[in-house]
């Protein structure tokens, strides 16, 4: 829940530039970009649980959810959180200050399904506001009260934190997020801890800092929030590869950038675009937050959603996110990430709407090392190639809004750690970039 802000004070930069050593998270949460499941797309802030008890914001559909997620085969593949957003609280703290559950919609309280969540062997999520409301109207955390939230969120056994922003001044959360990550480690509780800072100041230096960012967040939501279609996954993904050359160094083991959640298995988009945004959020090395209803999945989309290659190649520990490399007229797209092991994903991918295209290249062209030999296994189809060398042509058939998946391993050297390579630089020679 994204508002647009105002100008950043200088004063107030260099304050939290000089309060940097001080607010580092340091809590080792999050090596890899958290899996889990999240309420806000799918549920919204549907309150009404006299009218759609099956889906209103409650405890039930929170327990619902957690049993389809130990049960249904979630939980082994590493979808281990469960996320509650906004709309869970009553209207006022209590007498002594303390952020409430609605106490019909939530009678058992927040410890106790904490308690269930984690008797599932899963981890439990929820969502505050650094402001004087949420984006929903429901009481915020303000400056004075980040302190006791934080020890709240720890005494009921939460997971992790999602700090939005709305209704907060830009000074508030230059000082407030910093606050929260420190607040947060000195209850002693691991909660992995995502930021809505940059969101609000347009995710984009000079106004967001993404080396202090790190220091104090482990994700971040850096862009508009998605909606339940392939226009706003479009719009996401041509933020994220614009900027990418801010963007992709800022993530990492700890720290990752937040496209917002996957939207597969609703109302909006095609298999083909499903297919897509699984396949692009695991090459920006994104967060895996599924907002669907797990109740009622499609065979098909959960087949995407648990695809155990692509979870792999998500959940890789050099945690690079990767680049763009290719954008053709043709509008066909490449996109890299380097893995360890000098392994590497390649995502094929088409905004074509007539027919499927088929799209030829060579490894070469990609900037893959000389004389280096492959293996190749198509994400999706499971089809194993070998021995394809780096200056093989070879296609591919990319339907409309599309994708092709490849995870390649090299088979003979020599081969370099070729996330690093050479390219032409205005005629002066060669320079190094970071894929």
């Amino acid at each position: 829940m994204v508002p647009s802000g105002v100008a950043l004070a200088v004063a107030v930069a260099v304050a939290v530039a000089l309060a940097l050593p001080s607010v580092a998270l340091e809590n080792g949460l999050a090596r890899t970009p958290p899996m889990g499941w999240l309420a806000w797309e799918r549920f919204r802030c549907n309150v009404d649980c006299r009218a759609d008890p099956h889906n209103c914001i409650s405890e039930r559909l929170f327990f619902e959810m957690a049993d389809r997620m130990a049960e249904d085969g979630w939980r082994v593949l590493g979808y281990q959180y469960i996320n509650i957003d906004d709309c869970w609280s009553a209207k006022q703290r209590d007498a002594a200050g303390r952020l409430v559950p609605d106490p019909e919609r939530f009678p058992s309280g927040i410890r106790a399904l904490a308690d269930y969540v984690h008797a599932k062997g899963l981890k439990l999520g929820i969502y505050g506001d650094l402001g004087s409301l949420t984006c929903g109207g429901y009481p915020g955390t303000t400056l004075d009260y980040v302190k006791q939230d934080a020890q709240t969120f720890a005494e009921w056994g939460v997971d992790m934190l999602k700090l939005d922003g709305c209704y907060s001044s830009e000074h508030e959360q230059a000082k407030g997020y910093p606050e929260m990550a420190r607040a947060l480690n000195a209850t002693g509780r691991p909660i992995v801890y995502s930021c809505s800072w940059p969101a609000y100041q347009g995710g984009l230096p000079p106004k967001v800092n993404y080396t202090i960012l790190a220091e104090v967040c482990n994700l971040w939501r850096n862009y508009d929030d998605i909606q339940d279609s392939w226009d706003s996954v479009l719009s996401i993904l041509d933020w994220f590869f614009t900027n990418q050359d801010v963007l992709q160094p800022a993530a990492g083991p700890g720290h990752w950038n937040d496209p917002d959640m996957l939207i597969i298995g609703n109302f909006g988009l095609s298999y083909e675009q499903s297919r897509s945004q699984m396949a692009l959020w695991t090459v920006m090395a994104a967060p895996l937050l599924m907002s669907t209803d797990l109740r009622t999945i499609s065979p098909s989309a959960k087949e995407i959603l648990q695809n155990r290659l692509m979870i792999q190649i998500n959940q890789d520990p050099l945690g690079i996110q990767g680049r763009r490399i290719v954008k053709e007229k043709t509008l066909i797209e490449v996109f890299l990430r380097p893995l360890s092991q000098a392994a590497s994903a390649l995502v094929f991918f088409s905004r074509r709407t007539d027919m499927p295209f088929l799209y030829t290249t060579s490894l070469a062209k990609l900037h893959f090392p000389e004389d280096a030999v492959y293996e190749v296994q198509d994400v999706y189809s499971g089809k194993i190639t070998s021995g394809l060398k780096t200056g093989d042509n070879f296609s591919v058939a990319i339907n409309p809004s599309g994708v092709v998946m490849w995870y390649l391993r090299p088979t003979a050297l020599p081969v370099q750690p070729w996330h690093v390579v050479r390219e032409q630089a205005h005629g002066k020679g060669l320079r190094p970039i970071l894929l």
